[in-house]
């Protein structure tokens, strides 16, 4: 077993595909690292969906279209396509914990920085905070996700990845019912028509307001896991070399990863436009009555994913996982299309809410096979990916924009055609189409 020294391999991340190298942590190190790496994956997922709560609280509070409320999914996923680069260079040079630290410290500094933006009652200042948050979400996850497939046994990198992603969809599925009582519970507010500026901005910042203590308390948080990662900071990790600009674009020429990061931005952007939308269809469906309810069904949504991920873990030891990707995105495309075209009230609340069930294995699975057989490559396989997370910025603006032009039912065949490609991704996989770039030994089912 090769770990890294007492300065946490200063020089390097760790391989998902660490059979190439025998670079893993399976003894006492994993054991004790990956519990905190779990945390890490809950605390992302609870700051990522409170961003569907937000949604609905500011298109009513700044009287915004489908296409303009959407901007704070692009402002927060963009970060992802500007951050991941520097963020895998970042990680490769100072080690894993090191770099979760500074994530966690930036996440808290995009979370306070919802407290002067609710004072301002200025909408372009929650995008500015979204953005730095997710921009210190994109370095924790750079290195957490290779983190986590790779303590421990190679072979079970789909499953022990996908357990992790399971504690990811339990924080996004407490993240709505948190986010529900503080922000939503009031109720959501539209200007009078009529008002003058000084009392429109008055009613803004009151509005406003209700999103502060959410972000402040989770600021706190954050902040408690970074100190407690930065006592972690030496613990033995895997070691590989630091990666370099001109490694990106050698890796881009892998078929299988730059394949499996179009599926990455695919299936994002697909899960947050799905996400995004379903307070307003979920109201507009007549499932329910009011954006309290509907915000609270946000959480079924995301806590089917966390029950199919504790299901996907165990299919995945058994099943091979091009096939449990393709048969996931063929269901999730089809429930798609049905809440699209042909349902209302509860049976197309039970079709949305369902998506997320079958979008569970889908992130995991794509992110091992993508990096399978890279070795000492894998941190710039992990930015790479990472990178493609901007989906949630792209596919949610595309979502919306249709929605402003054919109605939201209707927007929803955006992701449902996102869905198909990736049904295609896990066959190519299966079928040896797609092949890992080095003779490794193979990943766990796909023997």
């Amino acid at each position: 077993m090769q770990v890294s020294g007492p300065q946490e391999s200063a020089f390097g991340t760790i391989a998902a595909g660490a059979s190439a190298t025998g670079a893993t942590t399976t003894g006492p190190a994993g054991s004790r690292l990956l519990p905190l790496v779990i945390t890490l994956f809950f605390a992302w997922g609870f700051c990522t969906v409170l961003v569907d709560v937000l949604i609905p609280k500011l298109k009513a509070t700044f009287s915004l279209n489908y296409a303009e409320a959407m901007l704070t999914q692009f402002c927060f996923f963009l970060a992802y396509f500007i951050v991941s680069i520097p963020a895998g260079l970042l990680v490769s040079r100072i080690g894993y914990m090191r770099g979760i630290v500074i994530g966690l410290v930036i996440m808290a500094g995009g979370c306070l920085m919802f407290s002067p933006a609710a004072s301002m009652g200025f909408y372009p200042a929650f995008l500015a905070a979204l953005f730095v948050l997710a921009g210190g979400i994109t370095i924790v996850q750079v290195a957490a996700n290779p983190l986590a497939a790779g303590l421990g046994d190679p072979a079970r990198a789909h499953s022990r990845l996908t357990l992790a992603q399971a504690f990811n969809s339990f924080g996004t599925m407490i993240g709505p019912l948190f986010g529900s009582a503080l922000i939503l519970a009031a109720g959501v507010a539209e200007p009078t028509p009529g008002m003058d500026e000084v009392a429109l901005a008055a009613f803004r910042v009151e509005q406003a307001s209700h999103v502060r203590l959410p972000y402040m308390i989770i600021a706190g948080v954050l902040l408690v896991l970074a100190a407690l990662c930065w006592w972690l900071r030496r613990a033995p990790v895997p070691a590989v070399r630091a990666v370099g600009h001109g490694d990106y674009l050698r890796l881009l020429r892998i078929p299988r990863l730059s394949l499996g990061a179009l599926s990455i931005f695919l299936y994002v952007g697909a899960e947050v436009a799905i996400g995004s939308a379903l307070v307003n269809y979920l109201i507009m469906a007549g499932a329910v009555g009011s954006e309290h309810a509907a915000g609270n069904l946000i959480a079924v949504y995301w806590g089917l994913a966390m029950v199919g991920r504790f299901i996907g873990a165990w299919v995945l030891r058994f099943v091979p996982p091009g096939v449990v990707l393709a048969v996931c995105a063929l269901c999730a495309g089809g429930l798609a299309l049905l809440a699209a075209t042909t349902l209302e009230g509860v049976p197309a609340a039970v079709a949305i809410l369902s998506i997320g069930l079958f979008n569970s294995v889908m992130f995991p699975t794509i992110f091992t096979l993508s990096i399978d057989g890279l070795g000492e490559d894998t941190p710039g396989g992990s930015g790479i990916l990472c990178l493609a997370i901007v989906g949630g910025a792209i596919v949610p603006l595309l979502t919306g924009l249709a929605a402003d032009r054919i109605g939201l039912a209707l927007a929803l065949l955006v992701p449902a055609v996102c869905y198909a490609w990736i049904a295609c991704y896990g066959l190519l996989v299966r079928s040896r189409v797609l092949a890992p770039p080095v003779a490794a030994a193979p990943a766990a089912g796909e023997a």
